[in-house]
């Protein structure tokens, strides 16, 4: 049906002191019903949207059209579906397709794709990621039902939200530290705090704007040994075993008690199945990529910036803001 792959997500389980990650998530979740409103359409599809008139020699087309490469990625036939014999079934097929279009099933990759938030370099230079990437369901189901009379070509209708903040903010962004908290651990244990202080890289110097939705997983992505993760103890089902990237959630959970001095809201967070030693209890957010992820949403009006600090036994995580903003980003 879809000709696109699904990127295979590896799921990795992590430990925490001597504990880990569970998972127990369902991924099908649309970053529309997420992230509204939605912001700024693709270019090309900000002109009015027409359907252009498929030649026929037989029962009436629908193509769906990539707006970016304008290449046909889906074709209907209405009457085959059932568009004149039983509308609400077909309705329901072409909501199954956008959906599917949306998010992807199986090996076939959605439309749909997290923010990847920017970063500074070590000079303060702004590291672009990418913006988010909403394919409007709803939307696309309308186009193709007012096109099935007919037959025609339909773009799919893409949205991107661009991260919330401005560039004469940057050179200001370091100047105070509005929330901070430190974890600590075992020195001896290298194999997972080599994967503490992986992790804690991977979200150093990340700018989060106003309205900015972040996700542990994302700006982290896989743990696996192809990016330097090691063995370390884990726990699956209340058992301590080994894995690749143990540790993880320490990074998770540091970062959780930071931004919760500030004016944030959580999209997703989970608690580990078993108390752990280096935050309070109840004060945990286990992580394990393609299933349980840590994702907040910056509800001030204002961007902050997260850096971490590696140690030999410790991690710490600042929260830093422009002075100016020093009241309104944290919690009142």
């Amino acid at each position: 049906m879809l000709k696109r792959k699904l990127v295979s997500a590896f799921c990795v389980l992590c430990m925490v002191g001597l504990i880990g990650c569970q998972k127990n998530l369902n991924n099908d979740q649309s970053l529309e019903q997420e992230n509204q409103p939605l912001k700024q359409p693709v270019e090309e599809m900000k002109k009015p949207v027409t359907y252009e008139q498929v030649p026929q020699n037989g029962p009436a087309l629908v193509e769906i059209v990539d707006p970016k490469t304008k290449k046909i990625i889906e074709t209907i036939s209405p009457k085959d579906s059932g568009y004149e014999t039983n509308l609400q079934a077909y309705q329901q097929h072409i909501e199954q397709l956008a959906k599917e279009l949306a998010r992807g099933m199986d090996e076939m990759e959605g439309y749909d794709q997290r923010m990847m938030l920017d970063r500074l370099d070590e000079e303060g230079k702004v590291i672009k990621g990418r913006p988010q990437m909403i394919l409007k369901e709803s939307e696309l189901v309308e186009r193709i039902l007012d096109a099935s009379a007919t037959g025609g070509q339909v773009e799919i209708p893409l949205y991107l939200t661009q991260s919330g903040y401005s560039f004469e903010d940057i050179p200001y962004l370091e100047e105070v530290v509005v929330a901070s908290y430190t974890t600590y651990f075992n020195s001896a244990d290298l194999g997972r705090n080599k994967n503490i202080e992986l992790s804690a890289k991977a979200i150093n110097n990340v700018i989060v704007g106003s309205g900015d939705h972040f996700s542990f997983n994302t700006m982290v992505g896989p743990r696996d040994e192809a990016n330097g993760y090691q063995p370390a103890p884990e726990i699956i089902n209340k058992k301590v075993v080994m894995g690749i990237g143990g540790g993880i959630c320490q990074t998770s959970s540091t970062l959780f008690n930071a931004v919760d001095q500030l004016q944030v809201k959580y999209v997703e967070r989970h608690h580990h199945s078993l108390d752990i030693g280096y935050v309070p209890k109840g004060r945990d957010a286990t992580v394990a990529y393609g299933s349980l992820d840590f994702r907040f949403q910056n509800t001030s009006d204002v961007p902050f910036v997260i850096q971490t600090t590696y140690g030999k036994d410790f991690l710490t995580i600042d929260i830093r803001t422009a002075e100016k903003y020093v009241e309104i980003l944290t919690k009142g």
